[in-house]
Protein backbone atom coordinates (compact mmCIF):
# COMPACT_ATOMS: atom_id res chain seq x y z
CA UNK A 1 0.00 0.00 0.00
CA UNK A 2 1.85 3.03 -1.24
CA UNK A 3 0.53 6.92 0.24
CA UNK A 4 0.49 9.59 -2.54
CA UNK A 5 1.55 13.03 -1.76
CA UNK A 6 0.50 14.67 -4.75
CA UNK A 7 -3.10 16.51 -4.93
CA UNK A 8 -5.73 15.69 -7.25
CA UNK A 9 -6.67 18.20 -9.75
CA UNK A 10 -10.62 19.11 -8.06
CA UNK A 11 -8.23 20.12 -4.68
CA UNK A 12 -5.57 21.51 -6.77
CA UNK A 13 -9.10 23.82 -8.65
CA UNK A 14 -10.17 24.60 -5.51
CA UNK A 15 -7.27 25.86 -4.12
CA UNK A 16 -6.53 28.31 -7.22
CA UNK A 17 -7.71 31.97 -6.93
CA UNK A 18 -10.58 33.14 -9.56
CA UNK A 19 -9.37 35.96 -11.56
CA UNK A 20 -12.00 38.75 -11.60
CA UNK A 21 -12.89 37.86 -14.93
CA UNK A 22 -13.72 34.49 -14.15
CA UNK A 23 -15.91 35.71 -11.07
CA UNK A 24 -17.66 38.23 -13.69
CA UNK A 25 -18.36 35.01 -15.85
CA UNK A 26 -20.07 32.85 -13.21
CA UNK A 27 -24.38 32.65 -13.72
CA UNK A 28 -26.37 33.94 -10.58
CA UNK A 29 -26.98 30.24 -9.44
CA UNK A 30 -23.17 30.80 -8.49
CA UNK A 31 -23.86 33.60 -6.09
CA UNK A 32 -21.09 33.26 -3.13
CA UNK A 33 -20.12 30.14 -4.19
CA UNK A 34 -16.71 29.29 -2.43
CA UNK A 35 -14.56 30.03 -5.16
CA UNK A 36 -16.40 33.46 -4.78
CA UNK A 37 -15.61 33.88 -1.37
CA UNK A 38 -12.02 32.53 -1.09
CA UNK A 39 -11.80 35.36 -4.34
CA UNK A 40 -12.96 38.07 -1.95
CA UNK A 41 -11.38 36.77 1.11
CA UNK A 42 -7.78 37.04 -1.16
CA UNK A 43 -8.70 40.86 -2.56
CA UNK A 44 -9.41 42.21 1.44
CA UNK A 45 -6.49 40.21 3.05
CA UNK A 46 -4.03 42.04 0.48
CA UNK A 47 -6.18 45.20 0.87
CA UNK A 48 -5.43 44.85 4.68
CA UNK A 49 -2.13 43.87 4.28
CA UNK A 50 -1.29 47.08 2.49
CA UNK A 51 -3.31 49.52 4.88
CA UNK A 52 -1.53 48.10 7.59
CA UNK A 53 2.18 48.35 6.13
CA UNK A 54 1.43 51.75 4.80
CA UNK A 55 0.41 52.34 8.78
CA UNK A 56 3.82 51.01 9.46
CA UNK A 57 5.49 53.26 7.07
CA UNK A 58 3.48 56.53 8.75
CA UNK A 59 5.01 55.78 12.01
CA UNK A 60 8.61 55.52 10.53
CA UNK A 61 8.25 58.24 8.32
CA UNK A 62 6.98 60.65 11.42
CA UNK A 63 9.84 59.30 13.44
CA UNK A 64 12.48 60.40 11.36
CA UNK A 65 11.35 64.54 11.37
CA UNK A 66 14.55 66.51 11.40
CA UNK A 67 13.91 69.87 13.10
CA UNK A 68 14.24 72.77 10.90
CA UNK A 69 15.16 76.46 11.98
CA UNK A 70 13.56 78.12 8.74
CA UNK A 71 9.40 78.45 9.69
CA UNK A 72 8.56 78.53 5.81
CA UNK A 73 10.29 74.77 5.57
CA UNK A 74 8.85 73.58 9.32
CA UNK A 75 5.28 74.66 8.06
CA UNK A 76 5.87 72.78 4.76
CA UNK A 77 6.82 69.88 6.71
CA UNK A 78 4.06 70.45 9.22
CA UNK A 79 1.60 70.36 6.45
CA UNK A 80 2.66 67.15 4.82
CA UNK A 81 2.50 65.26 8.09
CA UNK A 82 -0.96 66.83 8.84
CA UNK A 83 -2.48 65.76 5.49
CA UNK A 84 -0.11 61.85 5.68
CA UNK A 85 -2.48 61.87 8.92
CA UNK A 86 -5.29 62.99 7.52
CA UNK A 87 -4.92 59.93 4.82
CA UNK A 88 -3.68 57.32 7.59
CA UNK A 89 -7.14 58.29 9.36
CA UNK A 90 -9.41 57.60 6.22
CA UNK A 91 -7.37 54.09 5.82
CA UNK A 92 -7.80 53.08 9.52
CA UNK A 93 -11.96 53.47 8.77
CA UNK A 94 -11.36 51.49 5.42
CA UNK A 95 -8.65 49.02 7.84
CA UNK A 96 -11.92 48.66 10.21
CA UNK A 97 -14.56 48.17 7.03
CA UNK A 98 -12.08 45.42 5.67
CA UNK A 99 -12.03 43.29 8.92
CA UNK A 100 -15.72 43.40 9.12
CA UNK A 101 -16.17 42.57 5.75
CA UNK A 102 -13.57 39.30 6.76
CA UNK A 103 -15.62 38.81 9.38
CA UNK A 104 -18.69 38.25 7.29
CA UNK A 105 -17.21 36.23 4.76
CA UNK A 106 -16.46 34.02 7.63
CA UNK A 107 -20.10 34.23 9.24
CA UNK A 108 -21.49 33.63 5.97
CA UNK A 109 -23.52 37.01 5.35
CA UNK A 110 -20.90 38.54 2.74
CA UNK A 111 -22.48 39.54 -0.88
CA UNK A 112 -26.22 39.89 0.98
CA UNK A 113 -27.43 43.79 1.61
CA UNK A 114 -27.64 44.78 5.56
CA UNK A 115 -31.22 46.47 4.58
CA UNK A 116 -32.64 44.26 2.41
CA UNK A 117 -31.41 40.85 2.33
CA UNK A 118 -30.69 40.95 -1.43
CA UNK A 119 -27.74 40.20 -3.03
CA UNK A 120 -25.17 43.02 -3.55
CA UNK A 121 -23.89 42.13 -6.80
CA UNK A 122 -21.17 40.98 -8.36
CA UNK A 123 -19.43 43.88 -10.22
CA UNK A 124 -20.55 46.24 -6.90
CA UNK A 125 -17.82 43.96 -4.67
CA UNK A 126 -15.53 44.05 -7.45
CA UNK A 127 -15.68 47.53 -7.22
CA UNK A 128 -15.74 47.90 -3.02
CA UNK A 129 -15.40 44.67 -1.43
CA UNK A 130 -16.42 46.66 1.49
CA UNK A 131 -19.82 47.50 0.23
CA UNK A 132 -22.73 46.06 2.50
CA UNK A 133 -25.41 47.93 0.79
CA UNK A 134 -26.91 46.87 -2.38
CA UNK A 135 -26.48 49.49 -5.23
CA UNK A 136 -30.56 50.79 -4.70
CA UNK A 137 -30.64 50.66 -0.82
CA UNK A 138 -26.80 52.78 -0.76
CA UNK A 139 -29.11 55.10 -3.90
CA UNK A 140 -31.85 55.43 -1.02
CA UNK A 141 -29.50 55.79 1.60
CA UNK A 142 -27.85 58.54 -0.03
CA UNK A 143 -30.96 60.56 -0.80
CA UNK A 144 -32.39 60.15 2.54
CA UNK A 145 -29.03 61.73 3.93
CA UNK A 146 -29.12 64.46 1.39
CA UNK A 147 -33.03 65.01 2.20
CA UNK A 148 -32.45 64.89 5.81
CA UNK A 149 -29.39 65.19 6.86
CA UNK A 150 -27.41 63.27 9.05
Amino acid sequence: MTKTTKPNAAAQAEERILTEDEIRAMSDEDYMNPAQLAFFKAKLQALEKELLKNAGETTEHLRETVLVPDPADRATIEEEHALELRTRDRERKLLKKVQQSLASIESGEYGWCEETGEPIGIPRLIARPTATLSLEAQQRRELKQKLYGD
